[in-house]
């Protein structure tokens, strides 16, 4: 997976081999809850803390199925641990979700790995509100929980594109952050940015392994340039993050010759080759769906490139503002941004009650959830195009 995404190497190793024993004191010695733990980032941290054998690990997930994968990978993988492991095929926002935490809720460490995280999700506004849902409204719903059950850490999983957003989905994890923040007098709180995980569940490189499969063109843009963790990567920031970030802390990994940008079409091209394909470039849709039943046999692969034109795109990657503080010295492949930021906490109470509103009136706009983002984030850089994902190939 490496060399497609344009490394050799990977890119944490050198900070966790040396927090390693302060990781494998921590973890073995302290109790985990997981929610979304079933998702490739969720997997990749439940793997890194059940191969550190802790007391107590308890995985939730909306997605039966994906946990089943989940159990069958660690068993095959790492077999059992001393402690209690569980999973538990939950939806967080649920009553039974609530009653599983009353039923006991003690962990030392709540992870939160839940999200919705595509920027096609902003296309409606139910789906956009369902976004809020789960990346805002659950994430202070059970940062609470974790207050009133006297859990020592609160971890949530953040994204690049909450860096000076321009799509709702990344502007939805800004005010995620905010909403963190806000608790970080009552119980300690860390997160991470980072960019894409390659072949992470419902991304455009896991679409080329079902478009292979299907017998199916390669789509993907030839103009949009971003940085790629595996995720093995993914799951080892999370867990330094939560483990040793200080309160307030948000983790990213640091731009460097081992970090660097690639072009999606890039990668395709990578791919159909290490499955034996050249790349054949079509000028439209319909030539690259009619090419396919022919090119394959002849060891060539049609392929869409073209320029991104889509609503919620951003033309390059960053991991922190100019107005955040930031430290490059306390890792090797790690940066860290110190929470120094006020949080205006009535703004936050305007936010929920406006939700709230809207949902009590049974119906909204999209507008309307977009000028309330604007009223949290005023320099949030949102611009409709009229063109979203889901009407091309």
């Amino acid at each position: 997976m490496l060399s497609l995404i344009g490394r050799e190497d990977e890119l944490f190793l050198s900070d966790i081999d040396s927090n390693s024993a302060k990781l494998s004191a921590e973890v073995s010695g302290s109790s985990f809850l997981v929610i979304g733990g079933a998702g490739t980032i969720g997997q990749a941290v439940t793997t890194e803390i059940f191969k550190r054998n802790p007391q107590k690990l308890h995985v939730v997930d909306l997605s039966e199925n994906n946990l089943v994968e989940l159990v069958r990978d660690l068993r095959s993988s790492f077999g059992y641990i001393d402690g209690d492991f569980k999973t538990y095929a939950l939806d967080v926002g649920s009553s039974e979700y609530d009653a599983f935490i009353k039923s006991d809720g003690k962990y030392d460490y709540v992870l939160n790995l839940s999200a919705l995280k595509h920027v096609r999700s902003e296309e409606d506004p139910f789906t956009l509100m369902r976004m809020i849902d789960v990346n805002i409204l659950n994430t202070n719903k059970t940062i609470n929980q974790a207050i009133e059950n006297g859990t020592k850490k609160y971890f949530c999983v953040s994204t690049d594109k909450a860096a000076n957003p321009v799509n709702m989905m990344g502007a939805s994890k800004r005010i995620m952050e905010m909403f963190l923040r806000r608790h970080a007098s009552h119980i300690s709180i860390s997160t991470a940015r980072f960019a894409n995980v390659a072949f992470s569940d419902g991304s455009l490189l896991c679409g080329f392994k079902q478009r292979i499969e299907k017998q199916q063109p390669l789509v993907a843009p030839n103009d949009v340039k971003r940085y790629f963790l595996t995720p093995k990567e993914s799951g080892e920031l999370c867990l330094m993050s939560c483990i040793l970030g200080e309160n307030g802390d948000l983790f990213f990994p640091k731009v460097s010759a081992e970090l660097s940008l690639i072009t999606f079409s890039e990668i395709a091209v990578k791919y159909l080759q290490g499955l034996g394909y050249e790349a054949y470039v079509c000028k439209s849709e319909d030539e690259a769906r009619d090419l396919v039943c022919e090119l394959p046999s002849q060891g060539k692969w049609p392929c869409l490139f073209n320029s991104s034109n889509t609503t919620g795109e951003k033309g390059f990657e960053e991991f922190y503002t100019e107005d955040e503080i930031v430290d490059m010295q306390a890792y090797i492949n790690l940066g860290v941004i110190k929470d120094n930021n006020e949080i205006d906490v009535k703004k936050l109470s305007y936010f929920e009650n406006e939700i709230n509103r809207m949902k009590s009136n049974g119906l909204w706009s999209k507008k309307e959830l977009v000028d309330l983002f604007f009223k949290l984030i005023p320099d949030f850089e949102h611009k409709e195009v009229g063109k979203y994902l889901d009407s091309k190939m």
